[in-house]
């Protein structure tokens, strides 16, 4: 699934690594055809972030993700979050905090390639990526490695026997780099969390998510 240009443009959402990436993208290219990512954005611009604590985390991933590339890409990414846990244990920001641990730092470029190998936003291995039916290519398409990260953070959930905090960290792996790579993670959720308190308090004040959306 990729998002149309046309969705983008219609968009007015209110809107963590042990790795080492290198490269930079630039957003994919857009389709014709509506997909579901397509229908999320505009069932969600439409009726705002009033009901679903999982939509509420928007605004404040989406201003986080704005820090380290575009608005729109942001935008774009900041719904994939969302719409890749729809139906998960897993929230928009379980997922953005890894994103943003492993490529943050580079922009979160969906063409980042560790000195390990690891690809894409959410820096999958090779032949994690190829354990959940995606290709290594597959690993520069954003959706797809949102759906493969959602996965792999479920293998990790069963090797940490569901705790979910544990699980984050074994996506990383284990030893020095892992304890590291946590310390990062719990960064980020912070500063998310951060924006949600904030968020909270102008919504509270002004009853709508109009002047909450980042510009």
């Amino acid at each position: 699934m990729k998002i149309t240009t046309i969705m983008i443009a219609a968009v007015t959402l209110c809107t963590v690594s042990c790795e080492q990436p290198q490269l930079r993208h630039e957003p994919p290219v857009m389709l014709k055809t509506e997909t579901e990512l397509d229908r999320e954005v505009r069932r969600i611009a439409e009726k705002g972030f009033k009901d679903d604590e999982r939509e509420r985390q928007l605004p404040a991933i989406v201003t986080v993700f704005s820090k380290r590339t575009n608005l729109k890409r942001a935008r774009y990414l900041g719904m994939l979050c969302y719409l890749k846990t729809k139906g998960t244990p897993f929230t928009p920001l379980d997922m953005a905090e890894i994103a943003l641990t492993e490529t943050g730092s580079h922009g979160l470029s969906s063409s980042s390639v560790s000195y390990k190998g690891a690809l894409g936003v959410w820096q999958l291995m090779p032949s994690r990526a190829r354990s959940h039916g995606y290709s290594p290519k597959d690993m520069k398409n954003d959706e797809k490695c949102a759906e493969a990260a959602v996965q792999e953070l479920f293998t990790k959930m069963k090797i940490a026997r569901g705790n979910l905090k544990r699980a984050k960290k074994l996506y990383c792996g284990v030893g020095p780099q892992a304890d590291a790579y946590e310390v990062k993670r719990m960064r980020f959720r912070r500063e998310i969390v951060e924006e949600m308190n904030r968020y909270r308090s102008l919504w509270a004040e002004n009853g709508t998510c109009e002047m909450l959306c980042p510009s």
